[in-house]
């Protein structure tokens, strides 16, 4: 009896680290990242979607929040679940119903703390820093229709030093999310079917 396949959609923004450390732990397993979404189609995730031989899909910041040709899209790709990495739109409630727990984020802080719309990449990490914090990390949560909100899955936490920059910071917040998402959104498709 084979396995089925599990079909994940990656809806990116920026850079697409985060979309390829995950193309890369379920390269030959029963995952296939089979499509790249986003919402900027001058981000750098596109062309390494391509470079990867993933097809890349750009729809509009409204489209994603308010239409349903998105859903209608991902059901005709036969996807399972969606992972943001690095995505900075909203996620509307045409997803949301479409895929209901099915939907994973992550960010570079501890929320609820340095959550919200504007709070992504070096704004985290600049305010982490402001207010003295001894520690920060990572969240991992589902997601619902408000910003960097939903059911917390995982949080892990690494040391702010007092030499800190954003930039130095933001390597070992990198070096978190690269290890750790990936466990962690294999976990929830283990639960797909249960």
């Amino acid at each position: 009896m084979s396995v089925k396949v599990k079909r994940i959609a990656v809806f990116v923004s920026g850079h697409g680290t985060n979309m390829v450390n995950i193309v890369h732990y379920f390269d030959s397993t029963e995952v296939e990242v089979a499509v790249v979404v986003s919402d900027n189609a001058q981000c750098g995730a596109i062309s390494k979607a391509n470079e990867l031989g993933i097809e890349s899909h750009v729809f509009t910041k409204r489209e994603i929040k308010e239409e349903t040709n998105v859903v209608t899209f991902l059901q005709n790709k036969q996807i399972d679940f969606i992972v943001l990495a690095g995505f900075l739109g909203q996620i509307g409630s045409p997803l949301i119903a479409a895929y209901p727990e099915r939907i994973v984020n992550i960010h570079p802080a501890l929320l609820p703390k340095y959550g919200g719309k504007g709070m992504y990449g070096d704004y985290v990490h600049e305010a982490v820093l402001a207010a003295k914090e001894r520690r920060s990390g990572i969240t991992i949560h589902l997601v619902d229709e408000a910003y960097d909100h939903g059911t917390i899955i995982c949080q892990t936490q690494c040391a702010v030093l007092p030499t800190d920059t954003p930039e130095s910071l933001a390597q070992r917040i990198h070096r978190l999310e690269y290890l750790y998402y990936p466990l962690v959104i294999k976990d929830l498709l283990g639960r797909i079917d249960e």
